[in-house]
């Protein structure tokens, strides 16, 4: 059985979860726009892995006995400054996530709820990939500053990156 403050606490992550998916569409209808769409096609990557994330929040609360309850998502962002810009976002929420998780792990252990801990540390590490691949394009587009040409190769480059579904569990 799941605890209320455990409950609660999962229901707002999906929803931080559906959030971020719901920015990663914006900013691929950003880089659209510009006419990015290798970075366009990695923000949809990005997209999907944030409704797995919801998903695995989702289906943990109705296994451990407790109920889903879905609330508003809050408008994203539409328009950056620049690619840059952008990524710059997309890192800073990334790291805006790990500090939830993290406040999560923190309420399991209070809770003494060690299903919750266990199930949380997959997010955990999770999270050390999600800041480091952001991060990374960040500072590939820092050192392209003032290289157009650049901008358009590393494009072409994120253009190949494929969503690949987490491995299911005991697999």
């Amino acid at each position: 059985m799941i605890s209320e403050k455990i409950q609660q606490a999962f229901n707002d992550q999906i929803n931080a979860e559906t959030h971020s998916a719901y920015l990663y569409w914006s900013m691929v209808a950003y880089f659209e726009s510009i006419n990015l769409t290798g970075f366009a096609s990695w923000m949809r990557c990005q997209v999907q892995e944030e409704m797995v994330h919801a998903t695995k929040f989702f289906d943990f609360i109705n296994e451990r006995g407790g109920r889903v309850g879905l609330t508003a998502i809050e408008a994203p962002a539409t328009e950056w400054d620049s690619p840059l810009a952008a990524f710059e976002a997309a890192y800073t929420h990334e790291q805006y996530i790990t500090g939830r998780i993290n406040d999560l792990v923190q309420l399991a252990r209070e809770e003494n709820d060690h299903a919750a801990e266990i199930f949380l540390q997959w997010f955990v590490t999770e999270q050390v990939e999600e800041e480091a691949s952001a991060d990374e394009v960040v500072q590939q587009l820092k050192l392209m500053a003032g290289a157009p040409g650049g901008l358009f190769m590393l494009d072409r480059e994120l253009g190949q990156r494929v969503f690949a579904p987490p491995a299911a569990e005991g697999a």
